[in-house]
């Protein structure tokens, strides 16, 4: 199974949202929502700070044994340096045992040398795909294939609405 994680910010705490599927599935087998409290304040350089914490209220209802990648909204690597983003930062707190998937909407200056652009049905507009624990380039060719006509793969607008709506 692939787990794809999302949080939406309120006026007080947050809502984290996971849906597990497999590739080529056309909807979710499986949602989970949590809602959390209280979250860190956003400090720029370090948002993991503050969305960690709530995509693991997702991740500890899981076995990891059945996961075989987990896609966050989001980058693994900061620069170019390899400086870990969200994305490494929860592979390492998973101690290495899940490849994570970086699918961020937008481009980061710092990071052009460890992402790639992917371009999705007739958008103009690409996608910045970074991984962990995978091959990049596999990871591109997965949400590539990924079911949906847009941009986005059909399944991460469907986590993308779920996380948004009360």
């Amino acid at each position: 199974m692939i787990l794809a994680l999302d949080v939406h910010y309120k006026a007080a705490g947050a809502k984290a949202v996971g849906v597990l599927f497999n590739w080529e599935d056309t909807f979710v087998e499986e949602v989970i929502i949590e809602y959390i409290n209280e979250v860190a304040d956003y400090v720029p350089g370090e948002f993991y700070k503050r969305e960690l914490p709530c995509l693991l209220k997702i991740i500890e209802q899981l076995s990891l044994d059945n996961i075989n990648a987990i896609i966050i909204d989001g980058y693994v690597y900061i620069d170019n340096d390899m400086n870990f983003g969200l994305g490494g930062r929860l592979w390492e707190t998973l101690e290495k045992r899940v490849p994570v998937i970086g699918v961020a909407k937008t481009s980061f200056f710092k990071n052009k040398h460890t992402v790639r652009e992917l371009k999705r049905g007739i958008s103009n507009s690409p996608l910045y795909i970074s991984s962990i624990g995978l091959q990049l380039d596999t990871c591109v060719s997965f949400i590539r294939n990924m079911k949906g006509d847009y941009r986005m793969p059909d399944i991460l607008t469907f986590l993308d609405k779920k996380t948004k709506e009360d």
